[in-house]
């Protein structure tokens, strides 16, 4: 099956056919820096920072843009309440938004484009449409005149006549209809400004966007993409202002992934259930809150709860500890060498299952990004391995031949679970690092666990299976668990 992508525009799955076969041109609408990155944020640029990591593994070149908006009213109003400067505000949420966003393996896009770096853009096109009669200057300011465009409301499926029947003209505003929207708006004093055509000024939110996008990409884009609350107004703005005039369709495909709520409840600062990225990982380990967030398919809203964290670190800490032991037997295996010479080989079962792990994969990535389709795929490796090592282990199996096997399957899973942005540390350094995380906060003291192990091993040693066994219960009730392996006896939270 080849990639197919529902389209927000046409309400179904389409086969992908970017306007030059593999090479994509890729907009994604990015923060407007007002404020700390949240998990709204987080959502959104994991999911398509994973749609671009797969494009390119389809070996697709994607040249992938996505903003800042530097400038903008809740920006002003932040600074103002905080006595800060806007332009000092923006720039440090900025470095912060890139800090979180590097923290959770969202790679950084080729074009990182600022609003306030592009004002010559966003005037010219402005001026285009007043040239085209799609906008006009009114006390100052520039609307677009939303009944000049036939097509407005195709993407979102909104009636003009029903949308303006609810809409209103706020104070100060010059519109000629209430639908219309602004594109450069006159300066207030003590509010940044650059001068324009139409006197000094800041544009409006929605220009900005069109203005980037066609700089870097040209008129008509292949990926359109965003939140599904930038659908109406933000995306519906952006058609019609930069459709009225290129005559073009401005995106092939408009992609919008699902929202985060919160213990089912839509996030909110009114409901106090509103959590920046820094606010979760202070708690959780990056890994295992991207792996939430790809858990479910993008189009679908995401429920975020702590049990649901809990069980995504669980999901997790499994896979590293199969890789950990995979590694492990790898190495015993390639350390022991062959005292009989045989001629090493897979069987076909285990042939099959290895192909399997990338094909399982890419039918699921190939149907809209399934990410969660995906993860099933995969589930398999991760019990191949562990047969694999299980083998080893028993000694049933000739060992270059589960080399052979180990190693393989391991390469492919990792392969794949690079797109996804997982499994990419060392799995010695992240088990250990999950480990002291999760004793700091159940404020266990890994010195008196180690105490008790140790204790715990002499009286098996002396046979005192009692006492053993109730170390083994007091530890349990501190919420530690332990297996014994023939590296010795590990313990986990």
């Amino acid at each position: 099956m080849s990639l197919r992508v529902f389209n927000t525009a046409s309400r179904k799955k389409e086969p992908f056919a970017p306007v030059y076969p593999d090479c994509v041109r890729m907009y994604v609408c990015g923060p407007t820096v007002y404020d700390l990155a949240h998990l709204g944020h987080a959502r959104c640029y994991v999911v398509w920072d994973t749609v671009v990591r797969y494009l390119r593994f389809k070996d697709m070149d994607v040249k992938h843009v996505r903003n800042y908006t530097d400038v903008d009213d809740k920006i002003i109003k932040r600074a103002l309440e905080e006595g800060s400067n806007p332009t000092d505000l923006a720039a440090s949420n900025i470095m912060q938004f890139d800090e979180d966003m590097a923290r959770l393996g969202v790679e950084r896009p080729e074009i990182a484009p600022k609003v306030t770096d592009h004002m010559e853009a966003i005037i010219a096109l402005i001026e285009r449409l007043v040239e085209s009669g799609a906008a006009y200057v009114s006390a100052g300011d520039v609307y677009f005149s939303v009944k000049s465009f036939k097509g407005y409301g195709k993407l979102s499926g909104r009636q003009i006549e029903k949308l303006r029947s609810g809409a209103r003209v706020d104070p100060g505003e010059h519109k000629r209809d209430p639908l219309d929207f602004a594109l450069w708006k006159t300066a207030k004093p003590g509010e940044p400004a650059w001068s324009s055509p139409w006197g000094d000024g800041r544009p409006g939110w929605h220009i900005e966007c069109s203005a980037m996008a066609m700089a870097y990409l040209g008129e008509t884009l292949d990926i359109h993409a965003g939140g599904a609350d930038l659908i109406f107004p933000h995306h519906e703005n952006e058609i019609a202002q930069s459709e009225a005039v290129t005559q073009k369709p401005f995106a092939r495909y408009w992609m919008h992934n699902g929202f985060v709520n919160v213990d089912e409840e839509k996030m909110s600062k009114s409901l106090g259930n509103f959590f920046t990225v820094r606010d979760v990982l202070e708690r959780h380990d990056p890994q295992v809150l991207r792996y939430l967030l790809l858990s479910v398919h993008y189009r679908s809203p995401i429920n975020f709860a702590e049990a649901i964290l809990s069980d995504s670190r669980r999901r997790v800490r499994y896979q590293y500890e199969t890789l950990q032991r995979a590694e492990r037997t790898l190495k015993s295996l390639r350390d022991e060498g062959e005292t009989v010479a045989k001629k090493a080989g897979e069987s076909l079962l285990e042939k099959s299952r290895i192909e399997a792990i990338r094909r399982g994969f890419v039918e699921a990535m190939d149907d809209d990004f399934n990410t969660a389709g995906a993860f099933g795929a995969l589930s398999d490796a991760f019990t191949l391995l562990n047969e694999l090592c299980d083998m080893a282990a028993a000694k049933k199996k000739d060992r270059n031949a589960l080399a052979m096997s180990i190693g393989r399957a391991r390469e492919e899973l990792l392969d794949v679970t690079a797109v996804l942005g997982l499994l990419g540390e060392n799995p010695e350094s992240w088990l250990k690092a999950d480990e002291s995380r999760q004793t700091a906060q159940k404020g266990i003291d890994p010195d008196e666990v180690d105490r008790l192990l140790a204790e715990r091993n002499e009286a098996r040693k002396s046979r005192d299976f009692a006492r053993a066994d109730a170390i083994r219960d007091e530890l349990a009730a501190k919420g530690v668990s332990i297996k014994d392996t023939p590296q010795g006896t590990e313990w986990t939270t």
